[in-house]
């Protein structure tokens, strides 16, 4: 009984642990971004159209218009401006914070999460309308427990209504830092109030998301977008230094992989485990009916039949499988709580134990069980009740 609930559990426990690593480095990878891809301006490597290699090139602030027409595998094409340094005033504290501005859909494909009030909407984008909304820590800092929800922070001295405040995140991957850390204004406010400094081109952007329609469109997407700004910006598509691209898809793709790799070890493990307590279990099984043998002689002597000494071996068997198999499910199911209840890291999910993992082991083990359980009685059935008699005696 001990080694089919020693299985059970340790094959429960394995794969739990692998699932729960694999989801909580999942959900760390959302917090960045869903599936996006970040394209940056570089400087040309390649010759491309009568043009010299080694030209700055600048993203400008209607590309991401032209880009999403010509990208059908793309479902969103966002420009990207980010202001480092701006003084940022409350009533009751200032810092010198970044603000960043894009389109409304940014929220959505960076994980932004609202905790009060609203995100910046399409209406406050076409008025350009002077609407700010804070990271969790820019809160804290600028209010402190404080309604901040209609409120006015000043931007270099410019009044912003403070429309939200985002709900706080734990992020373990960024281009320009923190989320929490920054203020959120409408794209064509930036443009209007914060325009780029020379020598830089006044139209320029800092970057482009996009986000592919699906995981499988990702390449299909990174392809056209590619295509589509060598086209604007006159360079050659293949020209990985002109524009550079940071592909989250990708990286969660190789992250699968490796999640499930680790997943599939630590199952193996548990398998090995299971098989090794099956041998246990069908090691036990073979000495304790051979043990029994004298018993089935006896019974044979006095009327009983192969076929129901068969089945009595059968019911103890099941009866030994189904409360040793319940103890150990239990129990892993039991301690996968437990360790659920206690904190746990940002990467970490807990425990996740799959039901297939324990009615798996469960099923292995007490097959084992009933083979290792019936092959012997059945031999001994089938022996001359006074040669069973006599095995034990003789032993």
């Amino acid at each position: 009984m001990f080694g089919i609930a020693w299985g059970i559990i340790s094959i429960i426990l394995m794969v739990g642990a692998g699932e729960g690593l694999r989801e909580g480095q999942a959900k760390q990878m959302e917090t960045f971004g869903r599936d996006i891809m970040i394209v940056f301006p570089g400087r040309t490597s390649m010759q491309a159209g009568g043009m010299r290699a080694g030209r700055d090139i600048h993203w400008r602030n209607t590309d991401y218009l032209t880009v999403g027409m010509q990208s059908p595998s793309c479902e969103y094409v966002l420009p990207e401006l980010r202001r480092s340094g701006i003084s940022v005033r409350s009533r009751y504290n200032s810092a010198s914070l970044e603000v960043t501005a894009s389109l409304p859909p940014f929220a959505y494909i960076r994980s932004i999460s609202v905790a009060q009030g609203r995100f910046y909407n399409w209406n406050d984008q076409a008025g350009a309308h002077r609407v700010a909304f804070l990271g969790s820590d820019v809160r804290k800092q600028l209010f402190a427990s404080r309604p901040a929800v209609d409120d006015t922070v000043y931007l270099n001295d410019i009044p912003y209504t403070v429309i939200g405040v985002m709900k706080a995140k734990e992020q373990n991957s960024s281009y320009d830092g923190m989320d929490v850390t920054k203020v959120y204004i409408p794209f064509s406010a930036m443009m209007q109030d914060f325009p780029n400094p020379p020598p830089a081109p006044p139209d320029a952007v800092d970057n482009l998301l996009v986000t592919p329609r699906s995981f499988a469109d990702d390449e299909a997407c990174q392809a056209q977008v590619r295509r589509s700004l060598a086209l604007l910006h006159h360079f050659d598509p293949r020209d990985e230094e002109a524009a550079s691209i940071w592909d989250t898809v990708e990286n969660a793709r190789e992250f699968r992989i490796m999640t499930d790799g680790m997943k599939y070890f630590l199952g193996t493990v548990g398998l090995l485990s299971l098989l090794l307590g099956g041998i246990g279990v069908m090691n036990i099984m073979l000495v304790a009916v051979r043990e029994r043998t004298r018993e089935i002689g006896v019974r044979k002597a006095v009327g009983a039949t192969s076929r129901a000494i068969l089945w009595q071996f059968f019911v103890e068997t099941l009866i030994v499988v189904f409360i040793s198999g319940g103890i150990g499910m239990g129990f892993a199911y039991g301690i996968c709580w437990l360790v659920n209840q206690l904190p746990q890291p940002a990467f970490f999910a807990g425990l996740q134990p799959s039901w297939k993992s324990g009615v798996l082991s469960f099923v292995l083990l007490g097959m084992v069980a009933l083979l290792a359980a019936i092959y012997p009685a059945s031999r001994a059935a089938s022996m001359d009740p006074i040669d069973s008699l006599r095995y034990e005696a003789g032993g």
